[in-house]
């Protein structure tokens, strides 16, 4: 396992590739190095840098005062979501755009991508706030994978799951109207120095994301793509967590084996990077990488490039980082290692010591973790990459209209 401590903090500069579709079982050739944004457009990294000096200077000031013990009483918020603000539905495709019954803020996206981009919007019947999936569906395989996203959501009603309300099928788009959610991304949430981020928080997180996977399985589901960005807070106080996005999701029959060659490199499990069967064991590895960041900052498996994240996920290459979980229970390392080690069922992690008795972890627990400061600067790595590939990709198609031909895309 043994990886250094520089060589694992290093890995959060480098970013992560979004949702890399694999043809095989073998794991995808060394990617060439960076290209910077094409000749006469917007001078995207020396803005996006010096965005990310100024973050990572404040990190640096915040980190003093960071991991100190608290003194006074915390409240133990472990309480269950509240359900959707309506019953469980049935949804069938509806031809047809939403406009006559919905109100949509194409101006605000709440979220966005490999399927599209996620909107506010208001039913004008009611007033309910819901939020607008919007998927690009030109080819009868994307329509198919928007079909199977509401079949599998259909199937399941759970306090920390988030519900579909409507759908709606136009010539190239499909619309999943939704319960909506203003609590953000967990990560976003975590990384708010007003919130301190103690071991106990990160328990209550993570046995609500284990109940809502023990009921997945049980109905026969995998999640699949359990990543970060696909666990929302219902609201911007509270622990209370719910899993979103089953655009990825497949029903499981044991008896027919099934293969996928999606997903993001960082978070994969070694069956998908193999071209493997997978399992509910498949989950539950996201399941470890996610909490290892959550008691860490740090992502375990994480390397300079795609090539050797996947290398490290193959070969299990990993290890705790001493000065990240210097203040994290000997329990919590078990849990982990439970996961990115032996396979391990969410009912197994239910059980496990570590999400037991949190209200007597909760009198003792009064360290703030150190993955703050790490998950801080792990976000804004990641949103500066995004920002790069946003208009480097302008700045393409600027010159390609500035040509009048889609020859410098090789098309």
């Amino acid at each position: 396992h043994g990886t250094s401590t520089a060589a694992l903090n290093s890995k959060i500069r480098s970013g992560h590739k979004d949702n890399v579709k694999y043809p095989g079982p073998s794991a995808p050739p060394r990617p060439p190095g960076p290209h910077g944004p094409e000749e006469g457009g917007w001078n995207v990294m020396s803005v996006l840098a010096g965005i990310t000096a100024q973050l990572e200077t404040e990190m640096v000031q915040q980190s003093m005062s960071a991991h100190q013990q608290f003194t006074f009483p915390r409240l133990l918020d472990d309480d269950p979501p509240g359900p959707a603000p309506f019953p469980h539905r049935i949804v069938s495709l509806r031809p047809g755009r939403p406009c006559d019954s919905l109100s949509i803020d194409t101006q605000g996206v709440l979220g966005g991508g490999r399927f599209g981009r996620v909107h506010k919007c208001t039913e004008n019947a009611s007033g309910l706030k819901l939020a607008a999936k919007v998927i690009a569906a030109r080819s009868a395989k994307e329509k198919e994978m928007a079909l199977n996203e509401i079949q599998v959501m259909n199937q399941l009603s759970h306090a920390n799951i988030i519900q579909l309300y409507d759908a709606f099928e136009s010539k190239n788009e499909v619309v999943l109207v939704m319960e909506y959610l203003e609590g953000g991304e967990l990560f976003e949430r975590i990384v708010d120095e007003r919130s301190p981020l103690t071991e106990v928080d990160a328990i209550i997180f993570l046995k609500q994301i284990c109940q809502a996977i023990q009921y997945m399985h049980q109905m026969y589901v995998l999640h699949l793509d359990l990543k970060p960005e696909n666990i929302l807070c219902v609201n911007r106080t509270g622990h209370q967590v719910k899993i979103i996005d089953f655009g990825l999701a497949r029903r499981y029959r044991p008896r027919e084996k099934l293969r996928v060659s999606f997903g993001t490199p960082e978070f994969l499990a070694p069956e998908i990077v193999n071209f493997d069967f997978v399992s509910f064991p498949t989950d539950m590895w996201t399941v470890g990488v996610v909490t290892y960041m959550l008691l860490s900052g740090l992502s375990p498996f994480l390397g300079d490039d795609d090539s050797e994240t996947l290398n490290n996920v193959l070969t299990v290459n990993w290890a705790f980082d001493d000065e990240a979980f210097e203040h994290v229970s000997d329990e919590a390392k078990d849990f982990v290692s439970n996961l990115l080690i032996r396979e391990r069922s969410a009912s197994q992690c239910l059980k496990h010591p570590w999400l037991c008795n949190i209200s007597e972890k909760a009198k003792r627990s009064n360290i703030t973790l150190k993955s703050q400061v790490q998950l801080k600067k792990y976000m804004a790595r990641r949103l500066w990459k995004k920002n790069y590939i946003v208009v480097a990709a302008a700045n393409r198609f600027k010159k390609i209209s500035s040509c009048g031909s889609l020859t410098s895309l090789g098309i």
